[in-house]
């Protein structure tokens, strides 16, 4: 592509189009006699959510401060790690504090090695490389932990071997992650390589950036998870009589 053939803004009419192939499926969900309460609710949540965000983060990039920027980036933390333990119905409190500083140090270190060493980010706080690439970071090493602790807990219910049920909560975690890199560039163009190809960017710029991306997210999934699975060990032992006493502590 030329730099004359870039995207620019999807006007509104152009977008609305997007929506027929939902519609459709909404339209057969009703005809099927299926309850399309909770898929309309989802969708209207979705408009609702990312036009906020969208305004949000328009503000944020705008200000241009280092603060406002740490704090988000804090807050993410914050988020990610209480809603990476919503396996965990009970102990989620006394988790936590394990899950904030797992992904803090896990995802941090590796945000900080991409956007400050790779990325060369001028100036260092500059909020519309540091806030996406946070979200991708933070938003995986949370399912990463969730999935670890999932699992987890059903493996000490049958073995009291921590050993043993930490290596199969680690593998259960990277599954997704392991899936997607056999898969990306095969079977699917991940959204970022995707981004910039629309955009103009060459292929080969695009798919730098995206390799970036994979053992960023490969990365961060897999220290943060393993840093939980290693600073928590002594609660889990503790608790492993316990879990064997009752029903499988988890939520779908």
């Amino acid at each position: 592509m030329h730099d004359a053939d870039v995207i620019s803004i999807i006007p509104l009419s152009h977008l609305a189009i997007a929506f027929i192939p939902a519609l459709l499926v909404i339209a057969l969900f009703y005809w099927w006699q299926l309850k399309i309460g909770s898929v309309v609710y989802a969708f209207i949540r979705m408009l609702v959510q990312l036009l906020l965000v969208g305004y949000f983060l328009l503000w944020i990039f705008n200000a241009g401060q280092s603060w406002i920027v740490l704090i988000l980036l804090l807050a993410m933390v914050a988020i990610s790690s209480w809603i990476s333990l919503r396996t965990v119905t009970q102990h989620r409190t006394a988790l936590y504090l394990t899950a904030l500083v797992s992904i803090a140090i896990g995802g941090g270190i590796t945000l900080a090695l991409v956007t400050q060493i790779v990325l060369e980010t001028d100036p260092w706080f500059r909020a519309n490389t540091l806030i996406p690439l946070a979200g991708m970071i933070f938003s995986n090493s949370m399912n990463g932990i969730s999935l670890a602790a999932d699992r987890l807990i059903i493996e000490l219910k049958s073995s009291a071997d921590y050993r043993l049920a930490r290596n199969a909560a680690l593998h259960t975690a990277l599954i997704p992650m392991i899936n997607s890199l056999f898969a990306v560039g095969l079977v699917a163009l991940p959204g970022m390589m995707t981004g910039q190809i629309l955009s103009g960017i060459s292929s080969l710029i695009a798919a730098r950036y995206q390799i970036m991306v994979m053992c960023m997210l490969f990365g961060a999934a897999g220290l943060s998870t393993i840093l939980f699975l290693t600073l928590s060990q002594r609660h889990w032992v503790n608790q492993t009589e316990l879990l064997k006493n009752r029903p499988t502590d988890r939520v779908d």
